[in-house]
């Protein structure tokens, strides 16, 4: 076919597809409308391909051509640095390609109209971004970089492959090397960037504190308090008044202590034990933060607006004003304190007998840390077991009884994924010092154990009572992935057992003690752990996959997280008989909203919190390169493999730096081989790396295999 024929029956298409009238219709349809002969259809669906590929022309998935507004598909668009995106569609098992030159204005988190090509040859199906529906940034963060008349600034977030041009008197005076916060006025398209103006001036990027701060501002993570939540917050009590006390349950007589880290100030669960004839008297006092956040209160409003506290690497940005965080709701040691507390009736094989849920009036004893408690249980340190003289047998108390709920647990199939958290130390001036692993001891455990018992027996409770609530949800893993990793661990002589596609937690459990102490076990159990769903928070309980639970729910932390609030208020007005229709049918109206928001904010915290240490690794390993560190392969891709260091620290070696052979990548088996020499990289593989570079912007970290490095096979 002829350019000029091309371009005459593009034209004839496209009168008739853009007519008012034109109804969507299939290839034949369209061929005897247009009086094409049989022969010629192919000409006709080559002319249709090629409208459909410039987005001129839709084809829905039943074949029928027309409008690309008509068929196209509506999705989230993924930037990427490169250029190109994706659209994820709600309903699409793959997401939609679209290249650089086809996304128009759409930036990373747009929601988008996108004319679909559908997949041929097992390709990817690609699309055309036919309109931003919405914009996902009003706003963004970034590197100002000033020119003579105008300027520009280069996102943080990488995922926005373009600047955004500043016009000149728009720039608030700054200079280069300032971040910014700047509003986007105009988003441009194919032929003209993004044009803005800049509405703060965070800091210059060398100033202590800048780089953190700018990961807030791009998250939205509110820091400042609005001035009518200030308001009430200053009408709240420094300590308890005597009436707060009128018909609660009376229990400042029982020893009680609270089980923390050295650094926390918001103390919201205390504990106490007892040992008894059936076993264990097991009471988790939880602060009474409804008392003082009233639903529908300024305070409330902005605490779910937040959903959750976000501890970062130097600092906490709290859910409440610290007037409530760290006072009058903190179970501070020597005050008297409102609680609410599950009070659990637990026998030797740790089943709970019976329990009780009351509103009670508190006084912690004495504020422990974790490290004091695990040196008397673990370590029977003489000098800290005087210390705490009074209080040993209550640890040892709780030592029993924790081991008999984790092993309770154990056998039902929990899963305990035992990944060491970060422990990043700062200097004064937010310099990184100091990075190691965090990991959990006994007395970690015990408080873990014990929240566990009160959130199951919570939800139990409230599951049984048909009323509304908020649980802790997390669904079974999706089969295909668990197919993948039962292939990828026969590599290693594991197998894990499936019925019709589903596996049951005790299985993953099994393959998680097999593999604890083997070379492959950090790479087995992170790939374990990658191939099951996010936890979310649901008004429905449909049980918890990972622990193995047919009923949870969070309750121990209303301090920083919503959902806990949410639950304690349900929870006070049943107690009270206050749950009427009108009441039931009210929290049924608004819980799916609740646990859609506190998921949502929930996902934006941890985003924020890893996003701050990743920046803090590559700071503190800017000052190292050269240096060779022994490491393990933790990832491996056809771009490279990456290497976790013993302090956490994640580094990438590209397949370009490969040098002397050339590098394969076996999806199946994980692992990079070289096709002369027979070199591997693989999953869980010791290698030693030298430090080769950071990069600060995208917060990564380059080695490369160390001189004399060396794998044969």
């Amino acid at each position: 076919m002829t350019e000029e024929l091309l371009k005459e029956r593009k034209e004839r298409l496209l009168t008739l597809i853009q007519d008012p009238t034109y109804v969507p219709m299939k290839l034949k349809e369209l061929a005897m409308l247009l009086n094409v002969p049989r022969e010629q259809r192919d000409e006709l669906k080559e002319v249709l391909d090629v409208l459909e590929a410039e987005g001129k022309v839709g084809v829905s998935k039943r074949g029928k051509y027309g409008k690309p507004e008509v068929v196209a598909l509506v999705g989230t668009y993924t930037g990427n640095v490169k250029g190109f995106g994706f659209v994820s569609v709600e309903g699409r098992d793959q997401d939609v390609f679209v290249p650089a030159e086809k996304a128009g204005e759409a930036m990373h988190g747009d929601t988008v109209q996108v004319s679909v090509e559908e997949a041929r040859n097992g390709r990817r199906p690609e699309g055309t971004v036919l309109r931003v529906l919405e914009h996902a940034n009003q706003t963004l963060v970034g590197f100002y970089q000033k020119n003579k008349n105008f300027g520009f600034v280069i996102p943080d977030n990488q995922k926005i492959a373009i600047d955004v041009f500043i016009p000149q008197g728009k720039d608030m005076g700054a200079v280069t090397g300032h971040k910014v916060v700047a509003r986007i006025t105009d988003y441009g398209g194919e032929q003209k960037k993004p044009e803005g103006v800049i509405t703060e001036i965070i800091g210059h990027i060398n100033d202590p504190g800048t780089d953190i701060l700018s990961i807030v501002k791009a998250y939205g993570i509110p820091q400042e308090f609005p001035a009518e939540v200030m308001k009430q917050v200053g009408r709240v009590p420094d300590e308890i008044l005597p009436e707060d006390t009128a018909g609660r349950k009376d229990i400042r007589d029982w020893q009680t202590v609270t089980i923390d880290g050295e650094d926390a100030k918001d103390l919201d669960d205390a504990i106490t034990i007892s040992r008894e004839e059936y076993g264990y008297k097991l009471g988790v006092h939880i602060a009474d933060v409804t008392h003082y956040v009233t639903e529908g209160s300024p305070l409330d409003e902005e605490a779910l607006n937040r959903g959750t506290s976000v501890y970062l690497v130097d600092r906490v940005i709290p859910m409440l004003p610290h007037k409530l965080s760290n006072g009058i709701c903190s179970l501070n040691a020597g005050t008297d304190r409102l609680a609410l507390s599950c009070i659990m009736e637990i026998d030797h094989q740790g089943r709970v007998l019976g329990h009780e849920i009351a509103e009670t009036v508190i006084h912690v004893d004495r504020r422990m840390t974790y490290t004091a408690v695990n040196a008397i249980v673990t370590d029977r340190d003489a000098e800290t077991m005087e210390a705490y003289e009074g209080f040993v047998e209550m640890f040892d108390r709780m030592k029993e009884l924790s081991d008999i709920l984790r092993e309770k647990r154990r056998q039902r199939g929990s899963i305990d994924f035992d990944f060491p958290e970060t422990k990043i130390i700062l200097d004064e001036k937010g310099k990184p010092i100091e990075i190691r692993p965090y990991d959990r001891n006994a007395a970690t455990k015990i408080i873990e154990d014990f929240m566990l018992m009160a959130n199951e027996t919570i939800a139990e409770d409230y599951f049984w009572q048909e009323l509304p609530f908020v649980y802790r949800t997390h669904d079974n893993p999706d089969p295909e992935k668990m197919k993948r990793l039962g292939v990828f661990i026969n590599n290693f002589g594991y197998t894990i057992k499936t019925q019709h596609g589903e596996v049951h937690p005790k299985e993953l459990q099994k393959l998680l003690g097999k593999i604890e102490g083997t070379e492959e076990e950090a790479l087995i159990s992170r790939l374990t752990l990658r191939s099951m769903k996010q936890a979310k928070y649901m008004p429905v309980c449909t049980g918890h996959f990972g622990l193995a639970a047919k009923y949870y729910t969070h309750f121990t932390s209303p301090i920083r997280r919503y959902p806990d609030l949410q639950i304690h208020r349900i929870i006070k007005e049943n107690l009270h008989g206050h749950l009427t229709q009108k009441r039931v049918a009210h929290y049924d109206k608004i819980l799916t909203g609740v646990t859609v928001q506190c998921s949502a904010m929930e996902r934006r915290a941890e985003e924020a919190e890893r996003e701050t240490v990743k920046l803090k690794k590559c700071e503190y390993m800017s000052k190292r390169i050269g240096e060779v560190f022994e490491g393990v392969v933790s990832g491996v891709t056809n771009w490279g493999f990456y290497v976790e260091l013993p302090n956490t620290v994640e580094g990438l070696v590209h397949v370009n730096e490969l040098r002397g052979d050339y590098y394969v990548f076996n999806e199946e088996r994980m692992e990079l081989r070289g096709e002369t020499s027979g070199k591997t990289y693989k999953l869980g593989q010791k290698v030693a790396v030298t430090v080769t570079g950071t990069d600060r912007l995208t917060k990564t970290i380059d080695f490369l295999p160390a001189e004399g490095e060396n794998r044969e096979e």
